[in-house]
């Protein structure tokens, strides 16, 4: 099984504790103060990272969406 890692950034308020959980997948855009998505289909031995990313975040702006 797949997953998708999504921001809404919307919700996202710049805490960027998205980078120090998931560095691979992603990333902060200095200009615009948000989350930038380097991976959206990062592989599956990186899944644990990206729930960590999603469950720390702050805003509630991360989510994994499973294919």
């Amino acid at each position: 099984m797949t997953f998708k890692a999504v921001a809404d950034l919307d919700l996202c308020q710049g805490h960027q504790m998205c980078q120090g959980e998931a560095p691979d997948v992603f990333g902060f855009d200095e200009d615009a103060d948000v989350v930038v998505v380097l991976r959206e289909r990062p592989e599956e031995s990186l899944r644990p990272q990206v729930t960590a990313a999603v469950t720390y975040c702050p805003a509630m702006a991360l989510a994994i969406e499973e294919e």
